[in-house]
């Protein structure tokens, strides 16, 4: 353990060297073998919105980063080195749907982590089927050199695979006295 389960941070997407996206979360654990984040429901969020304040999906030159409140209750596991984290996405008590968020591997920093969203994602439910999405949004920021869908798919692929569900940690609840996690300061530096 690295001495920092149970403090906040933020879990940011980079492009071009500036935040794409922020959430806040709070730290579970954090090993060289696995993080985990908790993302509660109305946890701090920043995306991606053009001049007009319309949110944007596709990575572009010019952004502005909009005040929101993340929608779900989550835990997020990520494997450093791997290009993806799986987000167990509550429904009560009850894991809803494992949500896999393709993306560049974590990289640790002073205020959390980063990374950036390779677009597509796969929903896994607990039936066992499963169902992709965004696949649109993954060919279109290829086609704008923006990321290697060959590369993306490869480790879809690999994930299928392995098939890590359930993860082990679908009985985890956060800590009733933690209040919501907060942005650190200096969230917003790169």
């Amino acid at each position: 353990m690295s001495g920092s389960e149970g403090t906040d941070a933020v879990w940011r997407d980079v492009h071009r060297g500036r935040v794409w996206r922020a959430q806040a979360c709070r730290i579970v654990a954090e090993t060289p073998e696995m993080v985990a984040l908790w993302m509660p429901r109305s946890a701090p969020t920043r995306l991606p919105v053009d001049a007009a304040g319309a949110r944007i999906r596709i990575p572009r030159d010019e952004w502005e980063l909009e005040e929101t409140r993340y929608e779900d209750d989550a835990l997020c596991l990520a494997r450093p080195g791997r290009a993806h984290s799986i987000y167990l996405l509550f429904r009560g008590t009850r894991v809803r749907v494992w949500y896999v968020n393709f993306e560049e591997p974590l990289r640790r920093t002073g205020v959390g982590f980063d990374t950036f969203d390779q677009k597509l994602d796969l929903l896994v439910f607990p039936s066992g089927g499963y169902e992709w999405k965004d696949e649109d949004e993954l060919e279109q920021a290829a086609a704008l050199g923006l990321l290697d869908a060959t590369a993306v798919r490869a480790e879809a692929r690999r994930l299928l695979r392995e098939w890590p569900f359930p993860t082990g940690w679908e009985d985890w609840r956060p800590d009733p006295s933690w209040p919501v996690p907060q942005l650190p300061p200096g969230w917003d530096v790169v």
